[in-house]
C-alpha cells in the first residue's frame, strides 16, 4: 500500500512542486518534481493564475492522496512574503477543491525532519533529499528540493501518527481522521474491480 503526497514550496517567481510516493515504513520514491516560474514583468494576477493552474494540473495528473504546503512566516521583504502567502493560499484552495487532506509545515519542521537539524542550510536539505529518494543528483533549484522535503516530512509524520495511534488505541484527531480517509480512498482507487459471476 502506498500514498502520494504533493509538496508545494510556495513562491510567486518560483513555486516548487514535488510528488513523493510513500510505501510501508519509511520507504520513499520520487514521482515527479518541477518548479513553476513566472516573470516579474507580468501582472500579479496573471502570475497567480498561471501558478494556480499549474497546481491544479498537477493534482489532476498525479492524483496525490494529500497535499503539504510550507507555512508562510513574515520576512523582512514584505513584497516577497505577500506573494508567497498568496501562492500558499492558492495551494490550499486547490487541495480543498480536490477534497484532499492538507497540512502546513514550517521550514524548521521540514529541515529537522529531513536532516535532523532545524537550522540546516539549503544545500544540506538538497543533499538529504537526494539520498532519501535515491537520486543521482540533488534536485535543483532549491525550490524543487524544498517541495520534495515537504512531501517527505508529511509522509513520515503521517506514518508516525498512524503508528502511534494503532499502538495506543487513542482517539483520532481531525488531522488523523483526514489521513485515514485519504488511506481509505487510496486503497479503494488502487483495488482492482471485483468480478461478478455470470449467470
Amino acid at each position: 500500500m502506498s500514498f502520494r503526497i504533493l509538496g508545494i514550496d510556495p513562491g510567486l517567481t518560483r513555486c516548487g512542486l514535488g510528488v513523493v510516493e510513500a510505501g510501508r515504513g519509511r520507504a520513499l520514491r520520487l514521482v515527479d518534481v518541477t518548479v513553476a516560474r513566472t516573470g516579474a514583468e507580468e501582472e500579479p494576477e496573471r502570475r497567480l493564475m498561471r501558478i494556480g493552474d499549474e497546481i491544479e494540473a498537477w493534482i489532476s495528473r498525479l492524483s496525490p492522496d494529500a497535499v503539504a504546503v510550507e507555512r508562510v512566516f513574515a520576512q523582512h521583504n514584505v513584497r516577497t512574503v505577500t506573494g508567497t502567502a498568496q501562492v500558499a493560499g492558492l495551494a490550499m484552495v486547490a487541495a480543498a477543491r480536490a477534497g484532499l487532506p492538507l497540512a502546513l509545515h514550517t521550514p524548521s519542521e521540514v529541515k529537522a525532519a529531513v536532516t535532523g537539524n532545524g537550522r540546516a542550510q539549503k544545500a544540506q536539505v538538497q543533499e538529504m533529499v537526494r539520498r532519501l529518494l535515491h537520486l543521482q543528483q540533488a534536485p535543483k533549484p532549491a525550490d524543487a528540493a524544498d517541495a520534495l522535503a515537504l512531501a517527505i516530512t508529511h509522509a513520515w509524520r503521517a506514518h508516525a501518527v498512524g503508528t502511534a495511534h494503532r499502538a495506543t488505541g487513542g482517539q483520532q484527531t481531525a488531522a488523523q481522521r483526514a489521513w485515514a480517509a485519504a488511506e481509505t480512498r487510496a486503497r479503494t482507487a488502487r483495488r482492482p474491480p471485483r468480478r461478478t459471476a455470470s449467470r
